[in-house]
């Protein structure tokens, strides 16, 4: 790998006014406690955690606060909308984690993870009202980035609306299936890279296991968040690291370039000069 692309491979993420050493950013939720949270939020690596700043989603079942669990010198918190159905829900909820991080003085008050859900069921992206959020919390002053589905003409037009950050599903969240349709996330990639090769796309939602994180990253994305991958693995801590490894390596492997894909084999070690060698007949009449 040349000098240039060493340096490519290590630039830190980007994001706005915002700049992340860690490509990999996770969740806050669904773990079993708050202090396997704090355990697995330091094994990440990360240095930015989301967090679903509705009040219920704040407390545990015996009223401890989830914010009283994370170190704000070390994370940049990345507030987001979970649990909105229609833009003027998650334009409220937006302001509300301003105000919160505002209140916390923590950097990542001007900014929003933005969802806008369809259904309960599938925890799709609703494509209409998450263009109109966008839109609105652009015009407020928050830099925005947007969960979408993997459908490029969407991500394009979120990026005209100014969206910071496009975020394409790997496939529904908590679903554990992958990266689904890599090849839409390659023409994502294209059409918001295309003539700004800087702009970040970050796959949001559905990888299971290092190996979707380390494909995600391979294809070329900026980065990857998750949540449930972690927080429902059987161990946590472990998967965490395992994250952390598996977004080095794809963004390595993807700076480094992959060979190509071939029918046969093609022989590691030179064949000439091997003593009493003979060449198989390979030919159809044989």
């Amino acid at each position: 790998m040349s000098l240039a692309e060493t340096s490519a491979a290590d630039a830190p993420l980007v994001l706005g006014t915002h700049t992340l050493q860690s490509r990999l950013i996770v969740g806050t939720g669904k773990y079993d406690t708050l202090e396997l949270m704090q355990q697995s939020l330091e094994a990440s690596g990360s240095e930015c955690v989301t967090v679903a700043v509705r009040r219920e989603r704040l407390y545990d079942p015996t009223g401890r606060n989830l914010l009283d669990y994370i170190d704000f010198h070390r994370y940049t918190l990345l507030p987001n909308t979970a649990g909105c159905y229609n833009a003027r829900d998650a334009v409220r909820t937006a302001k509300l984690g301003r105000e919160i991080l505002l209140g916390l003085e923590n950097p990542g008050a001007d900014w929003v993870k933005l969802e806008v859900l369809a259904d309960t069921k599938t925890l799709l992206p609703d494509p209409v009202e998450t263009v109109l959020a966008c839109e609105q919390l652009v015009e407020l002053g928050f830099q925005v980035l947007c969960y979408t589905t993997d459908d490029p003409v969407i991500a394009k037009r979120l990026k005209q609306v100014g969206a910071t950050a496009v975020m394409p599903a790997g496939s529904p969240i908590g679903s554990g299936q992958g990266i689904l349709n890599p090849n839409n996330i390659r023409i994502c990639l294209e059409y918001l890279k295309g003539e700004d090769p800087n702009y970040p796309v970050i796959v949001d939602a559905g990888v299971g296991t290092a190996s979707d994180v380390a494909f995600a990253m391979e294809l070329g994305v900026d980065g990857v968040l998750l949540n449930t991958a972690i927080a429902h693995a059987k161990d946590p801590v472990r998967m965490a690291h395992a994250m952390r490894y598996a977004t080095e390596a794809g963004r390595l492997a993807y700076h480094s370039g992959r060979i190509p894909r071939r029918l046969y084999a093609s022989a590691s070690s030179p064949e000439d000069g091997v003593i009493g060698r003979t060449r198989p007949n390979t030919s159809p009449e044989s």
